[in-house]
């Protein structure tokens, strides 16, 4: 997952810092200048701002104090809780942080060698695909000597401040933070794959199954390093408004750890091995916390034994960080970002995904064919403009994991153009053989569709069976303008690749050989009532669709005479008078049987309405001999790019 980086603004870390050390001189970044530019483009801040050093404001700065804890940031004037979220639950994950942070020991304060330090850092983030190094100085915003911003309990821990200034600088100056998501930070912090849930949607709280297959899941990718945060809807007027129970609405929570908790005292505890789930969190302000069941004074503690809370490392105090019981989290939150780290690795215990990157573009272009911005399939002349990508599903049923990503556009909130485009895709089951872009909607079927929402990232996890899809990324309408990053992952290898040209090139041979007249779409629809006459009972059938040389075969069905296929194909023809066939045969381990086939002489018998055809065997003409019946339907176009 992770790569080398590229240095941000071409500025290379260790040549400036090894500059800075010559001159003797500390690090000023002229890309993220000590000034009002870098605080704010609209909303000025209250009171006069001085740019002050880390040694300015503790006389032993240090860059972390006792490591690195989710307990040591609090969020500053920005509204940026979401920010401050991410980072608490980053400084959970070692491996993570230290790539967000990297040569953290090197980075560190020397009081024995005062003459290396040069007053430069720099963190990498995940921005787009790629990792970037971002290098910022040291020169921190202050009011009355205090940290305006991201800050630690110590002060003289400077680690989030000034990994929030690269961040900051990244997004062109501290304002453009205000408001957020926290999955999105998580991503730029690890390469993660995000995904919204919406707990109001789904009955979670009242529905006990679907809890806990929620919790289950919630479990499992914290257990595998990946990162959870959470917040309550709120309108608003309501931001950041302190509920009764101690949440707070509008604001981000980072879940700091999910748990089963084993109820009871000493060895009757395990005897019993009754548990109760619960889930852990953070709030960035390092105080208000949640008053009630399983809060920190909360009597429900009294149920469990003083091993097991002092392995939960139970804590009295108004540090921010409570407990909560997981059903009463799905009953108070509405809103979770599941930041799942998918493991790409060679060799794992854990499950390995096959991951595929594509970038692209929704662009514009006089010729429809090259367009590339048509808008969601709400505006039908234009949705199949759109950019294509073809993908196989290989096994029986497999899980799939589809994540489209819009670039960061936050830089652009000074010129007022900083809100994310409204985008999603559609999945569409397509034809075994297909290899050229759709063009009629109607001979296609839509299986899954995501949500299209203005956030940066829509995620859709679906289990597919067998076959060829093509998933269509769009915007919500039609003509807008943006570069976006679609990642797939599959159990296998799906072959996953755009979709670029529309019909067959013409080639130097093909005054020779031909070059195809017509489009034939062949749809199997069913077989029912097969004769196995050789061999009694069930059979396992399949089709297999013939035309001009070239052939595709369905999947088998197993133990069965009444089979229900549903087989597509799609044929670019010569020799349209060439007879297209249609075969079934049952699979056997030796050799497999023929059990019947339907042959359409040429193309006067193409047509879109459904023809149920008797199935016979070669050269038999009695009725009575056919051995089943076949729905088929055949669409023909006379452009090569009408399907």
């Amino acid at each position: 997952m992770f790569s080398s980086a590229t240095p941000y603004k071409n500025q290379h870390y260790s040549e400036l810092r090894r500059d800075c050390i010559r001159s003797k001189t500390l690090f000023e970044d002229p890309e993220f200048p000590a000034n009002n530019s870098s605080l704010y483009y609209r909303k000025p801040l209250p009171g006069y701002v001085q740019w002050k050093r880390p040694a300015e404001i503790s006389p032993e700065p240090r860059l972390f104090v006792e490591g690195i804890s989710a307990h040591d940031l609090n969020q500053g004037l920005v509204g940026n809780c979401w920010f401050v979220a991410a980072c608490s639950c980053l400084a959970l994950k070692p491996d993570l942080w230290k790539k967000v942070i990297p040569d953290h020991k090197d980075q560190e304060w020397d009081p024995k060698h005062p003459e290396s330090y040069a007053g430069i850092f720099h963190f990498q983030f995940w921005v787009f695909g790629e990792w970037v190094d971002v290098v910022v100085d040291d020169r921190l915003p202050t009011i009355n000597d205090e940290l305006i911003y991201c800050h630690s309990k110590d002060n003289n821990e400077f680690w989030s401040a000034l990994l929030e200034k690269a961040y900051a600088k990244l997004a062109g100056c501290y304002e453009a933070l205000d408001g957020g998501n926290t999955g999105d930070a998580v991503v730029d912090f690890s390469g993660a794959v995000t995904e919204a849930i919406d707990l109001e949607k789904e009955p979670y709280y009242k529905d006990q199954k679907k809890q806990d297959q929620l919790f289950e899941d919630l479990l499992k990718v914290y257990d595998r390093g990946g990162i959870i945060s959470c917040s309550i809807k709120a309108q608003p007027h309501e931001i950041e408004a302190k509920m009764a129970n101690g949440l707070v609405k509008g604001h981000a929570y980072s879940v700091t750890a999910v748990r089963k908790v084993r109820l009871g005292h000493g060895l009757l505890a395990y005897f019993r091995n009754e548990t109760i789930p619960l889930i852990r969190m953070r709030n960035p302000w390092g105080k208000t916390e949640w008053k009630g069941a399983w809060s920190d004074t909360s009597d429900e503690w009294s149920k469990i034994g003083d091993m097991e809370r002092g392995n939960l490392g139970i804590v009295v105090e108004d540090d921010g960080e409570f407990w909560m019981s997981f059903a009463d989290w799905c009953k108070f939150f509405t809103n979770a970002d599941v930041c799942r780290v998918i493991n790409t690795a060679l060799i794992s215990i854990h499950k390995i995904w096959h991951e595929v990157v594509h970038f692209g573009s929704w662009t514009k272009n006089a010729d429809p064919l090259l367009n590339r911005c048509g808008g969601c399939s709400n505006h039908k002349q234009t949705f199949l403009q759109n950019p294509q990508y073809l993908f196989d599903v290989t096994k029986d049923v497999d899980e799939v994991l589809i994540s489209l990503q819009q670039r960061d556009i936050r830089i652009h909130k000074k010129a007022g153009k900083g809100e994310n485009l409204s985008i999603g895709f559609g999945v569409f089951k397509v034809e075994l053989n297909r290899k050229y872009r759709l063009h009629d909607i109607l001979t296609q079927k839509c299986v899954e569709t995501s949500t299209y929402i203005n956030a940066r990232t829509v995620f859709m996890r679906s289990m597919l069976p067998k076959g060829r899809y093509v998933i269509i990324p769009t915007t919500f309408r039609p003509q807008t303008l943006g570069d976006y990053m679609i990642r797939v992952f599959t159990d296998v290898d799906s072959g996953c690749r755009e979709l670029t040209e529309d019909k067959p090139k013409v080639k130097c041979w093909s005054s020779f050989l031909g070059y195809p007249q017509v489009v034939s779409h062949v749809y199997v629809h069913a077989a029912e009532g097969l004769q196995n006459q050789e061999s009694p009972g069930g059979a396992d059938p399949y089709v297999i669709i013939y035309c001009e040389g070239k052939s595709v075969q369905s999947t088998v069905k197993a133990d069965t005479l009444q089979p229900e296929f549903a087989t597509s194909a799609v044929f670019y023809r010569k020799k349209p008078r060439k007879p297209i066939t249609v075969e079934v045969w049952n699979s056997n381990a030796v050799k497999d049987e023929f059990m019947g086939q339907v042959v359409l002489s040429g193309s006067t018998k193409d047509s879109s309405d459904p023809q149920r055809l008797k199935l016979r065997k070669r050269g038999r003409q009695r009725a009575d001999e056919m051995p089943g019946n076949i729905t088929l339907r055949i669409v023909t176009a006379t452009q090569l790019t009408a399907i």
